[in-house]
């Protein structure tokens, strides 16, 4: 049987050490499933606008619809 005997010191140092590399890991592995989410539904792009235009009754030119991708475009880079 195996008996030995830790510091308090050790002890906390253990307990940083696990919790250091509990974030690390969860932080990979929370990335990792955000990114498989990104490629599964895409943010908005041309084609989804075009459609919320036309269930709006409306039929967008090619310029309107570039000026909305733009303009969200210009939002997503300042937040």
């Amino acid at each position: 049987m195996f008996l030995f005997e830790i510091e308090v010191w050790q002890f906390i140092l253990v307990i940083v050490m696990v919790l250091v590399a509990t974030a690390v890991a969860t932080f990979f592995i929370v990335r990792k499933l955000f990114q498989k989410a990104l490629k599964k539904n895409p943010p908005i792009n041309e084609t989804m606008i075009r459609q919320m235009m036309a269930q709006m009754g409306r039929t967008p030119s090619e310029k309107q619809v570039r000026a909305i991708m733009r303009s969200m475009n210009e939002e997503n880079k300042q937040n």
